[in-house]
């Protein structure tokens, strides 16, 4: 007896997948913004505007009082972009969504309540094995800016700090030159019948081509080293002419030192600044000539740099004046942070409209890279090889 025709295939018949589709509900933001108190952190994670544009979209914002003057934003000005003003410092640690320029310290770390999310700098270099083990014991979410990445794959955050330590390095040597700041009175610029000061840019990242495009917009004659060919060739590409530019060979480079009137240190390497000039070439260096030492954050690239500070920035060693303040940026507190709120207001927004982090993470690969906590567990590979911790794949817990 025949059987009756199915009016299924058979592969119609087989077990299919089944696709959930992840609802997208707009969630409540309840973000805090602490006063930083680290030595010499004048900058704040959000600009009044950036308040104004998150508060609108029906999130509230509590800061601490004074958290904006050091980048010159008034009180005043935050409440008006509807942010709530609290002079509680333990108030605002308690919100959970924590912004931040530097990362919390350990007593800050006391006051945040568990299961809160943070985002802040990382600052691996700086930090133990027992800070992360701290926000872990608190089950805390944290998210580091400068591995963020975006659509292109690169680090906005990173970026953007880079180019202003760019563009400051130069302004800093100008600065130092003047005479009324007892320099040797050599100017930046290109007056008729003097001579351009010489400036040598050790490192062809986006620090050097931000010096590069400074020195060069102020006339300056400059000569780039670098041991990667394709950096050396992107920052010719970028400045749009043909400057002097060469591999680190000692000879080359000691034959522009004894020259040059400035020279900028913007050189990284993975764990540490190499340190590339040597103490014997800075005393064949011209007496009065500058070196910035933008590399200090990461050990400095001249063997002579020590750290120093905005407050007693310069020391001098063999007539070469040193001027080794790490986190340059601070110095330009407003646009550092004009400059971050335009990083993180996006992300914030984005947030909301997603119905929070746990789903911003599931869409958004690049915030996903940012992401070194979850939940107390760690989930970054290379913070996880640093402190030689155990590591879990982030891709396994929130899909």
């Amino acid at each position: 007896m025949n059987q009756p025709a199915s009016p299924f295939s058979k592969q119609q018949l087989l077990p299919q997948e089944e696709t959930l589709e992840v609802l997208r509900q707009k969630g409540e933001l309840f973000i805090g913004l602490p006063k930083e108190k680290q030595y010499q952190e004048k900058r704040i994670c959000l600009t009044p505007d950036a308040v104004n544009a998150i508060t609108a979209h029906g999130h509230r914002v509590i800061i601490e009082a004074g958290a904006g003057e050091g980048a010159h934003y008034s009180d005043l000005e935050y409440t008006n972009a509807g942010a709530e003003i609290t002079k509680d410092t333990k108030k605002v640690f308690a919100c959970p969504l924590l912004l931040k320029v530097e990362p919390p310290t350990l007593a800050e770390i006391g006051m945040i309540n568990p299961q809160t999310t943070i985002i802040s700098a990382l600052q691996i270099k700086i930090q133990s094995k027992s800070y992360i083990e701290a926000l872990a014991k608190k089950r805390i979410t944290a998210i580091a800016f400068e591995y963020i990445r975006d659509d292109d794959g690169k680090y906005p955050a990173v970026r953007s700090l880079s180019e202003i330590a760019g563009i400051s390095s130069v302004l800093i040597a100008a600065e130092i030159m003047a005479k009324t700041n007892h320099g040797n009175g050599l100017m930046f610029g290109n007056i008729s019948g003097v001579p351009p000061v010489e400036v040598v840019i050790i490192g062809a990242g986006t620090v050097g081509e931000f010096a590069a495009r400074s020195a060069i917009g102020l006339g300056a004659n400059i000569k780039v080293f670098d041991n990667s060919i394709t950096k050396l060739r992107n920052i010719q590409t970028n400045l749009k002419q043909t400057v002097y530019t060469s591999t680190i060979q000692p000879k080359n480079l000691l034959k522009a030192l004894k020259r040059c009137d400035v020279a900028i240190g913007a050189a990284r390497g993975k764990d540490r600044s190499p340190v590339i000039v040597l103490r014997t070439m800075v005393e064949q260096m011209k007496k009065g000539a500058v070196i910035i030492d933008v590399s200090i954050d990461m050990g400095g690239c001249f063997e002579t740099s020590e750290i120093t500070t905005h407050d007693k920035p310069t020391i001098e060693k063999f007539g070469v004046v040193h001027y080794a303040v790490p986190n340059i940026p601070s110095r330009y507190p407003k646009t550092a942070t004009i400059s971050i709120s335009n990083i993180f207001t996006p992300y914030l927004l984005k947030l909301g409209e997603d119905g929070g982090l746990e789903n911003s993470l599931r869409f958004d690969k690049g915030l996903r890279n940012g992401l070194y906590l979850y939940h107390g567990i760690l989930t970054n590979k290379s913070v996880g090889e640093w402190f030689d911790l155990p590591y879990s794949d982030i891709n396994f817990l929130i899909f």
